[in-house]
């Protein structure tokens, strides 16, 4: 059967996104995430829907993209698909032709989970790799302990402190108060929880935003962050065991995260929340 590459419309994404979260497991490595989808959404529901590929056979979806920019996307298959040596082979070819609309000539890179036939195909026709990312795991089989801090739900009335504190925490001009509405407004939001940390006088200090992949399978951190006033002071720890208690609630198995290999300070904060970190993985890249 022939493997049909789409960019789907925004009724499409939905497709896409419920094929993500079918394909968590604990078992599985590292991979996109429907939570990595819904974070998108903060840019606008056409914009989310421009970022997405799939690639199907008679009518399911094996393969999920999200072009994080224009030189960079994140994929992963399904499970039962990872060896697929005619869909592998298609993604090298639609990852190295331009007119295929996934990505464009020059350096580009690709993230997909370890495990995947195509790295070995990619590295075949002359791919590399990239700096080193951590993931880490926490188990939620276990009660998490109280963080210590206020914590409280991110309301619309605190957009703009939710974005002021991303602002800072990843040293950015990016992040608007627009971000937090477009995003509450995407599909599978429910599926969603967004905290803030506060301080004595009130000050919201950091947020996390979870995703949960339905009951029995991994939630998501996506993002989380400590604005430069108040770290270390232990606030990243506490909204992360804020988040991850969130997961739990709503049923999730575990909660994974990943953050450059380079960022120490991130690793710290996640191991103080009880998270384990995992071997480290790489993007593969094309240089120019």
């Amino acid at each position: 059967m022939t493997i049909v590459l789409r960019s789907p419309a925004v009724s499409g994404v939905r497709e896409a996104m419920a094929a993500l979260r079918d394909w968590q497991c604990d078992g599985a490595p590292m991979q996109l995430h429907s939570g990595d989808i819904g974070w998108n959404y903060r840019f606008g529901t056409a914009e989310t829907a421009a970022a997405v590929r799939t690639w199907s056979r008679d009518g399911r979806i094996l393969a999920v993209g999200m072009l994080d920019s224009p030189t960079v996307v994140r994929m992963t298959v399904a499970p039962d698909a990872f060896r697929d040596e005619g869909l592998a082979r298609r993604l090298v070819e639609d990852f190295s032709l331009p007119e295929r609309g996934v990505l464009p000539d020059g350096a580009v890179s690709v993230e997909a989970p370890p495990g995947l036939l195509l790295h070995e195909l990619l590295t075949k026709e002359g791919w590399g790799v990239d700096e080193p990312w951590t993931p880490l795991f926490r188990n939620l089989v276990e009660p998490v302990a109280n963080p210590g801090v206020r914590i409280g739900a991110i309301s619309p009335e605190q957009a703009h402190d939710f974005a002021d504190v991303l602002r800072s925490a990843f040293n950015t001009s990016g992040p608007r108060r627009s971000y937090w509405p477009a995003m509450s407004a995407g599909p599978f939001h429910a599926d969603a929880r967004c905290l803030g940390a506060y301080d004595d006088r009130g000050n919201m200090a950091g947020v996390v935003t979870v995703w949960s992949a339905g009951p029995g399978k991994p939630g998501l951190v996506e993002p989380m962050g400590v604005h430069e006033d108040h770290r270390g002071r232990g606030y990243g720890r506490a909204i992360t065991m804020a988040g991850a208690a969130a997961l739990r609630e709503m049923g999730s198995s575990s909660v994974r995260v990943c953050t450059l290999g380079s960022n120490i300070a991130g690793i710290a904060t996640y191991k103080a929340a009880g998270f384990e970190a995992q071997p480290a993985v790489r993007d593969r890249i094309r240089a120019v």
